[in-house]
This record gives structure tokens, C-alpha cells and sequence, in this order.
């Protein structure tokens, strides 16, 4: 079973920590992020997610991020992390 954390519209330097813990909530979950309303990404909330999916991948469990507003998919190109959270790529660098 997979848990659903809808992410808010921005995800500045105000949300970071709030989605840090409530992310630490779900570890040992698989867990989906609804990142469909996301308007703006900014770098501290993008390692946080970076982090997590590489710990969920390490530790064996699903964490997909889906759906995807197109404002999320060009922070991620503008940050050169495209292709990041592909599930061949969770566990890995």
C-alpha cells in the first residue's frame, strides 16, 4: 500500500523542513507524492526530495512522484535533475 503526500504549490525555503519531517513520517512506506498543483521548486526542497527517494530506493520501497505539474518537470531541468526520479534511478547516484 501506497501513501499519498500531496506537495503545496511552492516549495521554497519555507517548506523544507515541513516536508522533511512529514516524508520521515512515511519512511519505511512506499509512498506517492502529487505533485501536480507544484507552481514553484527552489534547490533546498529539491535535495530533500532527492535525498528521500534515494533513501526509499535503498531501502526497498517505492517513492514515485505523480503526477507532475509542468512548472515541477522544468525545475527539475533547470536544476539538470530530469530523469531523477525515474524508478531506475532511485537507488542510485
Amino acid at each position: 500500500m501506497s501513501h499519498t503526500l500531496n506537495l503545496p504549490p511552492v516549495l521554497d525555503l519555507n517548506a523544507a523542513a515541513p516536508l522533511r519531517l512529514s516524508l520521515l513520517e512515511k519512511r519505511g512506506q512506499s509512498v506517492t507524492l502529487d505533485a501536480g498543483s507544484v507552481q514553484r521548486v527552489g534547490g533546498l526542497c529539491l535535495q530533500v526530495l532527492l535525498s528521500s527517494a534515494r533513501t526509499w530506493g535503498d531501502d526497498g520501497h517505492t517513492f514515485e512522484i505523480t503526477p507532475r505539474s509542468a512548472a515541477f518537470d522544468e525545475a527539475l531541468a533547470l536544476f539538470g535533475a530530469s530523469g531523477r526520479f525515474d524508478d531506475q534511478n532511485l537507488g542510485g547516484n
